[in-house]
């Protein structure tokens, strides 16, 4: 899926047959979430490419595993000098020319070495549990962050509103790919301190914060347009009529019938999340040697691309399957939660 640059939603006036025909065959009583379970039930395909992602996630979860009883290496473990004998056969992990030895499809070097002879597989396998850790760890923010400034902006209005309207419109102005690469490059050389936060030069938690920050406005202006419209709700005019004040309003009756909006954009923040962190590292400004991640991968196997392609194939087609296996199985969760509406994330 692409970054996202503009969010829209639009609804069509009646629901297809089939689906009203569906929602008509459902018994008495049911409830909207376990209608929309049902419809996710049937979407085989979404489902399909739910259980691939569950399939790389506990792949990657798996690397230790790997590690320590198939490679007998570490992800950073320098071993240029070394042999290895495949078949009989005593071969060099990096030749003479520093072109790295190719898959060997047994225990050790599974899917070859890289320049400095460390092993790919447990390094693909590392960056699978970095980027995704960053992915979702960076989404979690987007939403806290964006669900919170979306409620208080669309409920308040006023001052507060414009002022929040105008800290999205600056952000907006930027492509996200330019604020993670300018963000990413000055806190990875200096690290930051913000109060009791500090967080040094190269950790994972650097590109992780400027991720989740950089698309909060994708997701909190869609929020806000949504709180603006249910505000005027005859419920929320019940609620303050009761005598409940605004944060109670806000958490008690608004922020349960924004669930379902929150829960399709998650995979998809997530999906976006992953590719922007990939980028980011191929660029220098995300996650930094000797940590490994998928982007930092192709970016140190560009160079050997004709000699030693694996070093770009094996984690671009694990980055491939994860964002496609999330953007289609988020967009099944937005199908059967919302049959009607088109939510649409493009450049």
């Amino acid at each position: 899926m692409a970054s996202t640059d503009s969010a829209a939603t639009d609804f069509s006036d009646d629901l297809p047959a089939e689906l009203a025909a569906e929602e008509r065959r459902a018994p008495a009583g049911t409830g909207p979430w376990r209608i929309a379970l049902r419809r996710l039930r049937r979407n085989k395909v979404a489902l399909a490419f739910g259980v691939l992602f569950l399939a790389l996630v506990a792949v990657s979860l798996a690397a230790p595993i790997w590690a320590e009883e198939v490679a007998h290496t570490t992800p950073y473990q320098n071993r240029i000098a070394d042999t290895i004998t495949i078949d009989g056969e005593e071969r060099n992990i990096v030749e003479f020319d520093g072109v790295p030895i190719g898959p060997t499809w047994h225990g050790e070097y599974f899917l070859g070495a890289d320049r400095n002879g460390r092993d790919v597989m447990v390094r693909l396998l590392y960056g699978g549990r970095n980027s995704l850790l960053i992915g979702i760890g960076a989404s979690i923010i987007t939403m806290v962050l964006a669900t919170l400034l979306g409620l208080l902006s669309g409920y308040f209005g006023g001052w507060l509103d414009w002022v929040i309207s105008r800290c999205f419109d600056v952000m907006w102005a930027f492509p996200v790919i330019l604020l993670g690469v300018a963000l990413g490059v000055s806190l990875n050389i200096s690290g930051i301190t913000i109060g009791p936060l500090e967080l040094e030069s190269g950790s994972l938690w650097i590109p992780t914060v400027i991720i989740g920050i950089a698309y909060v406005v994708y997701l909190a202006r869609p929020i806000r347009g949504q709180v603006l419209a249910l505000r005027e709700k005859e419920f929320v005019e019940a609620a303050r009529a009761q005598g409940m004040g605004p944060w109670r309003i806000m958490l008690t009756e608004l922020l349960p019938n924004l669930a379902s909006t929150l829960l399709v954009f998650f995979p998809l923040i997530v999906a976006n999340a992953i590719l922007l962190e990939a980028a980011l590292s191929f660029l220098g400004a995300g996650v930094q040697p000797p940590e490994p991640s998928w982007g930092l991968m192709i970016s140190e196997g560009i160079e050997f691309l004709t000699s030693a392609p694996h070093l770009t194939i094996a984690p671009g087609i694990m980055l491939v399957l994860t964002v496609l296996a999330l953007n289609i199985f988020g967009e099944g969760v937005r199908d059967a939660l919302d049959p009607r509406a088109k939510i649409r994330l493009e450049h």
